[in-house]
């Protein structure tokens, strides 16, 4: 393991310095010794849009932390009907500790890359580390909070409102650079029109025509069918109707 020695980072692995999981994720709450420990049991990987990352009813065998790319969360019926149920983004924590099987199936929406640990390094740097495993709890807790935020979405946004809110999301989950002086923001959509209609709980079609609506009336830009640029985030927080969004 290679460690850049200064002032500023005395013991921390060069290949965690730069990562977002350790400025903003779980792995901010590490001190240097047990992320030397823990980065040791680490290894990344890229992963190209549209690979599952791990099944419903998968054994557990590793956690992940989402490094860049969004993270697709969906749940499925007997029947073999799908739907989706959330997303990730840098730097979330993939995986729900302490469970020996996954209830979900994770996919990679876009070409993902992903910092994973071994199921037993992250359990037992839990025990190690109360400040880990508080800044775990308090992402789950984070993720309950959202998944209520999105119930009032679905159960009480229009469609106009529901297509704004989830543009919202993606400005301020996928663009790193989102200008907080400007309020512009640009990404690419990581879901087709139809996962987007599955995913708010709308038609296709509804989704097509709210999109060119916020277009005609300047609130977004699309390029390419994909590539969105919003240009005002208040005006775009302002279709959003009532409620919080996810920071």
């Amino acid at each position: 393991m290679t460690f850049r020695q200064d002032i500023h980072s005395s013991g921390i692995p060069v290949l965690c310095f730069p990562c977002e999981a350790r400025r903003r994720g779980v792995c901010g709450a590490l001190d240097p010794d047990n992320l030397v420990g823990l980065a040791k049991t680490c290894s990344r990987r890229r992963i190209e849009s549209g690979m599952e990352l791990t099944g419903e009813a998968q054994n557990v065998d590793s956690y992940s932390n989402v490094l860049s790319g969004v993270v697709k969360l969906s749940k499925s019926l007997s029947d073999g009907r799908q739907q989706i149920v959330g997303l990730q983004f840098a730097p979330d924590f993939l995986g729900r500790p302490f469970k020996v099987e996954s209830s979900i199936n994770a996919e990679a929406a876009t070409a993902v890359t992903l910092c994973s640990f071994p199921r037993a390094a992250v359990e037992r740097m839990m025990k190690a580390s109360r400040e880990f495993e508080h800044r775990l709890l308090k992402q789950t807790l984070n993720e309950l909070d959202e998944a209520r935020e999105w119930m009032v979405t679905l159960g009480r946004k229009t469609a106009p409102e529901k297509v704004a809110t989830f543009l919202l999301m993606m400005a301020r989950n996928i663009d790193s650079s989102l200008d907080a002086a400007s309020g512009s923001a640009s990404f690419d959509l990581p879901l087709t029109r139809v996962e987007m209609s599955d995913f708010l709980g709308i038609t296709n079609e509804t989704v097509s025509r709210q999109l060119t609506r916020l277009r005609a009336d300047g609130v977004i830009r699309i390029e390419n069918a994909r590539h969105v640029t919003v240009d005002s985030i208040s005006r775009l927080e302002k279709r959003c109707g009532g409620g919080r969004e996810r920071p």
